[in-house]
């Protein structure tokens, strides 16, 4: 993994060769920092919420209803669960999965997990909710869910 970019998107073309099977179709590298460490020395619970946010947004960029300020849509999170399956420490070189895997009339679910090596350490699952302005659910616009099919590949 030392030759993948850090904080930028990864592809499939990326994910394959670092061992990230099918699904996923979307990434991005890291590596633990000191500040994200907590007393017993692996990465803290709350972290990997963050981290999950930075991916959500950096997935999000690739959508042209987001990449329009004047209609980003307006996306809150509903739920989320995480699940630790092994620790991950100080200076763990990782890289995060993200896909959305379940569309709704105004939601999505996106599933994360985390890989150091070939190894999956933490998987997530978020429900996300559109809204509008006075913040009543708003539904998924065509444009964006076949968007969302092209870039996971799923078939209509």
């Amino acid at each position: 993994m030392t030759d993948i970019p850090f904080l930028t998107p990864l592809h499939a073309d990326h994910l394959r060769p670092a061992g990230i099977p099918e699904p996923w179709r979307f990434g991005m590298a890291d590596q633990v920092r000191f500040g994200e460490i907590d007393a017993l020395q692996h990465v803290n619970n709350a972290v990997y919420l963050k981290w999950f946010e930075n991916l959500r947004i950096l997935y999000f960029q690739q959508f042209t209803l987001w990449r329009d300020s004047d209609t980003r849509p307006k996306f809150v999170l509903r739920a989320v669960d995480l699940d630790y399956r092994s620790e991950v420490k100080l200076t763990d070189r990782y890289i995060l999965t993200g896909r959305i895997m379940k569309m709704g009339n105004s939601s999505f679910t996106m599933e994360y997990g985390v890989w150091v090596g070939d190894r999956l350490t933490t998987t997530s699952h978020a429900v996300l909710v559109m809204l509008n302005p006075d913040n009543t659910k708003r539904p998924l616009p065509d444009s964006l869910r076949a968007e969302i099919r092209q870039i996971e590949q799923i078939a209509d």
